[in-house]
């Protein structure tokens, strides 16, 4: 695939007033979702459930792309069309989430390092006969004591750069993924601090391996307080501290980037993305890709009645990505009806 197609999919991963739905959770977390609100974890539920979600009415509306799991894509409706046809009749692109999770970072206590590079080229390749037209890798970034190292930053910026350059030689658009948790007591300016780092070092990596940041999505984390902070960042110092932290680090040439809710709630997400974009015009498209906070609400309905309450379930998805797509135009209103 041309830098010219990979450019065209990176740009409709942004389109106008849409994002991204990721719903590429690993059978074990998905176990977790579930046991949380009583439905039985299998492949059936699994699939139940993801069929719910790409089979919402109008979703193309407000989202251009969702993130599968191996498995997902593999699947299909209840009466036999796969799943990847479904999403592209509705204008919705596959992706597809190809690392293999995190290990312990030998050597660095407390850090952990994505795997996944061992035979991603010929998984690359699969996924796209299957229908994928771009890919994620996310990398973990943990604030603490003496801690982000730099050897955890340049190990987990080397991985996602050569994930990335893999992707783009199989006609797949990379969608890098540095995640800087929230977890710890750390207050908004050392998350600042980090994440300027972390985008740096990324952004060099991505050069060093010859990446064409034109056909390139950054799936970023958003500049916040620390979980457990006794002083929690307004909307508006979140949305300012990103805004600084991104124009300092990241190349004005990047199609777009989207945003992960990382464990913030479902109102938060879409206020710091609105609060963004209302402070704009900025250098890139920027929209969200969420999983929880996309999904939460729904899962909660569907799991009543994992038969009865499709079409109810189907509405609340429908909703938070109207919601998050009219944030991604710095258009939401709080508590609209």
């Amino acid at each position: 695939m041309s830098i010219e197609q990979l450019a065209e999919t990176a740009q409709a991963m942004v389109a106008r007033g849409k994002g991204i739905i990721a719903i590429d959770e690993s059978t074990a977390t998905i176990a977790k979702r579930f046991a949380g609100v009583g439905v039985e974890n299998t492949e059936e539920s699994r699939r139940a459930y993801r069929e719910m979600l790409l089979t919402t009415p109008k979703l193309g509306d407000y989202i251009s792309g969702a993130i599968l799991y191996d498995e997902t894509i593999r699947q299909a409706t209840k009466v036999g069309v796969p799943f990847t046809k479904v999403m592209m009749q509705n204008g919705v692109i596959p992706g597809i989430k190809v690392d293999k999770g995190t290990q312990p970072l030998a050597g660095f206590q407390g850090e952990l390092v994505t795997e996944g590079l061992d035979g991603l080229r010929d998984r690359l390749k699969e996924y796209y006969g299957l229908g994928a037209r771009f890919a994620k890798w996310r990398a973990v970034i943990n604030i603490g004591e003496d801690i982000p190292s730099g050897t955890c930053i340049e190990a987990n910026s080397h991985a996602l750069a050569r994930y990335a350059a893999l992707c783009q030689e199989q006609g797949l658009v990379p969608m890098v993924e540095p995640e800087v948790l929230m977890d710890g007591d750390h207050d908004i300016g050392t998350c600042y601090e980090v994440t300027e780092v972390v985008l740096r070092s990324l952004f060099d990596a991505l050069y060093q391996q010859n990446v064409m940041l034109e056909g390139t999505i950054l799936k970023a984390s958003m500049v916040v307080s620390g979980k457990d902070s006794d002083e929690q960042a307004s909307v508006e110092e979140v949305a300012e501290s990103t805004l600084m932290c991104l124009k300092t680090a990241v190349p004005a040439i990047l199609p777009g980037i989207v945003f992960l809710s990382g464990g913030q709630s479902d109102e938060d997400a879409t206020a710091h993305l609105d609060a963004m974009n209302r402070m704009g015009p900025n250098p890139w498209p920027l929209s969200f890709s969420y999983g929880r906070a996309m999904q939460s609400a729904a899962l909660k309905i569907w799991a009543q009645d994992t038969a009865a309450n499709v079409a109810k379930a189907q509405a609340v998805v429908y909703e938070r990505a109207k919601d998050n797509g009219l944030a991604a135009l710095g258009q939401w209103v709080r508590g609209r009806a």
